[in-house]
């Protein structure tokens, strides 16, 4: 990783590019430095915080990545008294490592690379230029990521809800949306920020968590677009449960109250009543911008813009950029949110990985591997390690104190505190104190296990020690940050959790894990759009690909798409795409084609396919979910009673068709939400409030005097898709607001298709007489229960599949192996299902360029002795991991595939003869930790 370095200038071509770098100094010798933070600590000079939030000072030295591990220590040149007057000289004083350097200078790098990803980020809005608001005036307005920062534990009030003027508790939030955003006279930015409105709605959320009910939050917007998976129940949740006020209103101005810090905000309500409020604090939920030296870069690159300077794609080649072999991924490509970026990184690595698939493995060095020392049979010599954490942990707990603690429980050989654990020191440290003490069991009492314990063991495997001989105690998550106003609690806490993880540790024993061989080819179930993607990037990576279709075509929904929201022609490249798929020798299709059967784990699968009665079976390593979705056939609206009223769909057809009867329509309606958003599909279908615009301005092509009505309850044009909502607003399509509880009504009256609805303007109704109705219907799964008990995964309440997670793993499931894209998912526009295409793929290269995994070592483990073969554990595994052994001594009774399970324990917990033991929590490692806590009562 190069760090603070820039790029100067870019040549070649794509395979083989060359790119020169300046890489700054640091003024701070990595090799030496022991991230003790007393530079930072003593620096006089403070500047801005490095999170720019204008909440937290920090000063001349500072930590690059806060959250990084290592922590990375560098010197702001430009704000540095030594540097600029050769005052000073502090940090170079006091650090006992020796570690400062001034005499560091720029370097000149130069690499010579294949493929290029371009994920430069963005930067938040400056709401100080829109003096309106008060922003810079006015200590409590603040930004969403200031506010962020005061809920946060680390921020300037340590968790607590305060306001930043007088610390007083607010009574009264209110939220601003579109701050920068669908904003063309304030601040130039036409497009929406996509992520303003849910991350307003979990401020407000978490807020009344740390408040309570008392406090009364308030969020003003134009229109609500919680368009992602899960977040309109989120939404309604925080409407209906949570108590937060949605408020259908632009606010104009901030007024300050003379002789008080409160704020008064004045609005005109739906009703066009004007009604001022107090608040206490106002948080202005801003938007997204592309940095001036970012869109430098990309001019320098040659690398085309769009309108609001981000990076020019096609929805068919989401993450390419106009120049081969430079690729995009995060907010360079519009604003987006967590899921959606990593998406992207991943669609980005596995175009820039075909480029390169050719020279795979040709420049990998392999690691060394360190004897494992043996050490059963050894009495334990436990070290244990207390982390700081900075003062997530020390400014709670007494550190020194449960580090003195830890040196007088049995076993314990060594002890000491550290500032950041985690950090690469650190670990390097410990490595050599496991060496020179001859230590053989480790305890850490740092943060949590789910993010930190993979690098803890991975210090062990270098120190040669079997990584399963560690034990976490978390006594950040569960102690410190759950006990911040009991230091004295929290210190007694600390000493517990230690105290149990010493017992435990010392009971430990080494656990082996199992090599497994991947097979090399994959299954891609679903030949849609996605499922196409996925097949051409993994065989454009040197992989053979099993393509499973249910209907006698390729293409799924794409079928009856007749553009994308950037214009381009869907059966064009459609077409384009199936034949690439048809063409490649790598990928064999199945048509007509279900999946019978499967059996198997991660690496090797077997299923069992039926084409036309005739079965074959499969194998392979790896399979893509991409079964796609379909448009609910609604059951209102006078549909199917009236050839005047169609689905998008349908419409489409009928522009696919070109259909010249389209060009004679005088009217036109679109309804929205139809199906979608209510109590029985509480979820938003994404794509529809773009398909009508797309499609009202289609038909204004045809007939530029045409009548067109949108009836709708948001609209949801996210990011630049906002361009056409204004496009279609500028040429006379008129947009009519409803509720749910108010819904237009359709009617034949005479042979005129009326339709009937309370004008949200003018608070009457109004009667609309249209020659067309196009209905925006909901996007349904199929039912995929089946496919979900061949793979052990989910489906939601909804019927889409469950990811592994829902920000950091959107195209994986939990089970190891299997990877999901496309409407399978969620439903999405064409650009982002190619995208997660891509990225299934990508992640499924990860696994299939190992050729060898290995098995967890905290498995289920029986003692055929005991078991009375009830067979509970094999009901209740959600991994199938425990079956009947079929021959033998032992017949009849139930073994553990090691492969298949992944340690939860629920068949532990269910066995009535006691006859399965979890290896790593075995009973009397886990009765050990409870007498240990029985101590302290």
């Amino acid at each position: 990783m190069l760090t603070l370095s820039e790029v100067k200038q870019v040549t070649g071509d794509a395979g083989n590019f060359e790119v020169n770098l300046i890489q700054h100094p640091r003024y701070i010798d990595e090799s030496k430095c022991i991230a003790c933070g007393m530079c930072a600590e003593k620096c006089p000079k403070k500047v801005v915080d490095v999170y720019n939030t204008g909440l937290v000072n920090r000063k001349a030295v500072y930590v690059e990545y806060a959250q990084a591990v290592p922590l990375k220590y560098c010197i702001d040149a430009e704000n540095c008294l030594y540097l600029t007057k050769g005052k000073c000289g502090n940090c170079e004083n006091i650090c006992p490592a020796g570690a400062i350097d001034y005499t560091q200078k720029e370097k000149s790098l130069t690499l010579n690379v294949g493929s290029i990803v371009l994920a430069p980020g963005f930067k938040s809005f400056d709401p100080s230029k829109l003096d309106f608001y008060n922003y810079a005036s006015h200590k409590n307005v603040v930004t969403a990521a200031e506010f962020e920062r005061i809920l946060s534990a680390s921020g300037p009030t340590m968790g607590h809800l305060a306001r930043i003027s007088d610390k007083k508790e607010p009574k009264k939030i209110a939220w601003f949306q579109c701050v920068g955003s669908r904003d063309v006279n304030k601040c130039d930015n036409a497009y929406c920020s996509s992520v303003c409105c849910m991350y307003a709605i979990k401020e407000a959320a978490i807020a009344k968590e740390h408040a309570g009910d008392d406090l009364d939050c308030a969020i003003f917007y134009m229109d609500i677009r919680t368009h992602g998976k899960d977040f309109e129940r989120y939404y309604n949740d925080a409407k209906d449960k949570t108590g937060v006020r949605f408020i259908n209103s632009r606010v104009h101005s901030v007024l300050p109250i003379h002789g008080s810090d409160d704020l008064e905000v004045r609005y005109v309500d739906e009703s066009g009543k004007l009604i001022s409020e107090i608040f206490d604090m106002i948080v202005l939920s801003t938007g997204f911008e592309t940095p001036p030296e970012v869109v430098e870069l990309l001019n320098d690159l040659d690398v085309d813009l769009t309108e609001g300077n981000f990076a020019k794609t096609s929805a068919f080649n989401p993450v390419a950029t106009s120049r081969d072999g430079i690729y995009i991924c995060g907010a360079i490509a519009g604003p987006r949110d967590i899921p959606q970026s990593v998406v992207d990184s991943s669609a980005a690595a596995s175009d820039a990985g075909e480029i390169l698939s050719s020279a795979r493995n040709s420049l990998t060095t392999v690691k060394e591997a360190i004897p494992e020392t043996q050490v059963v049979g050894d009495p334990p010599k436990i070290g244990v390690f207390v982390c700081k954490c900075g003062i997530n942990i020390a400014g709670v707990v007494d550190v020194e104190a449960v580090r003195d603690y830890a040196a007088t429980l049995p076993y314990v050989e060594y002890v000491c505190d550290n500032l950041y654990t985690c950090s690469q020191d650190t670990q390097d440290i410990m490595a050599d104190v496991i060496k020179s003490k001859n230590l053989n069991r480790v305890v850490v009492a740092a943060c949590t296990p789910k993010t930190h314990e993979p690098l803890f063991q991975e210090t062990l495997l270098c120190s040669g020690l079997n990584k399963y001989l560690f034990e976490m105690a978390n006594i950040r998550n569960q102690d410190s940050w759950v006990h911040k106003n009991n230091p004295e609690l929290a210190t007694k806490k600390a000493m517990d959790l230690v105290r149990m993880a010493v017992s435990k540790v010392a009971l430990m024993e080494p656990l082996e894990e199992a090599e497994l061989e991947i097979n090399q080819e994959a299954l891609v179930i679903g030949g849609g759009i996605s499922g196409l993607t996925s097949s051409i990037s993994l065989a454009g990576q040197g992989y053979n690909v099993n393509l499973v279709e249910k209907s006698d075509v390729l293409g799924g929904q794409a079928l009856n798409i007749y553009k994308t929201a950037s214009g381009e022609y869907v059966q064009e490249n459609l077409s384009a795409l199936i034949k690439k798929v048809e063409s490649n020798e790598k990928i064999k299709v199945y048509l007509k084609t279900e999946i019978v059967s499967t059996e198997g784990f991660v690496g090797n699968f077997k299923s069992v396919l039926s084409t036309g009665g005739e079965e074959k079976s499969i194998e392979y390593g790896v399979s893509i979910v991409a079964t796609g979705a379909s448009a609910l056939e609604p059951d209102e609206y006078n549909y199917k009673t009236d050839e005047r009223v169609l689905t998008s769909l349908e419409l489409d057809r009928k522009f696919i068709d070109k259909d010249p009867e389209l060009s004679k329509i005088n009217s036109a309606a679109f309804i929205q939400c139809v199906g979608s958003r209510e109590p029985g599909r509480p979820y938003c279908s994404r794509v529809c409030c773009t398909h009508s615009i797309e499609n009202a301005l289609e038909l204004k092509k045809l007939n530029p005097e045409m009548n067109i009505y949108i009836l709708y309850r948001d609209i949801r044009t996210f990011g630049e898709r906002e361009y056409l909502y204004k496009e279609a607003r500028n040429k006379g399509i008129i947009f009519i607001k409803y509720k749910l509880d108010n819904k237009p009504e359709v009617v034949n009256k005479d042979g005129r298709l009326i339709i009937n609805i309370v004008d949200h303007v003018l608070r009457q109704p109004v009667e609309i007489e249209v020659d067309l109705i196009t209905l925006a219907t909901a996007i349904l799964p199929p039912d995929n229960q089946q496919l979900a008990s061949f793979y052990k995964v989910s489906v939601n309440d909804d019927g889409f599949f469950v990811e592994k997670h829902a920000k950091l793993g959107p195209s994986e499931f939990a089970t190891d192996g299997v990877f999901l894209c496309g409407l399978a998912h969620y439903p999405k526009p064409i650009e982002e299902a190619i995208a997660q295409g891509k990225a299934a793929a990508s992640r499924a290269v990860t696994l299939l360029a190992k050729k060898k995994i290995n098995t967890i070592g905290t498995i289920a483990k029986i003692n055929p002795m005991n078991c009375s073969s009830c067979g509970v554990c094999i009901s209740i595994c959600p991994y199938s991991a425990p079956s009947y052994i079929e021959e033998g001594p032992f017949t009849g009774k139930v073994k553990i595939n090691p492969v298949l399970c992944k340690g939860c324990g629920l068949c532990v917990a269910s066995c009535r003869s006691g006859a399965i033991n979890l290896k790593g929590f075995d009973n009397d490692q886990i009765f050990a930790q409870i007498y240990a806590l029985k101590e302290a009562v």
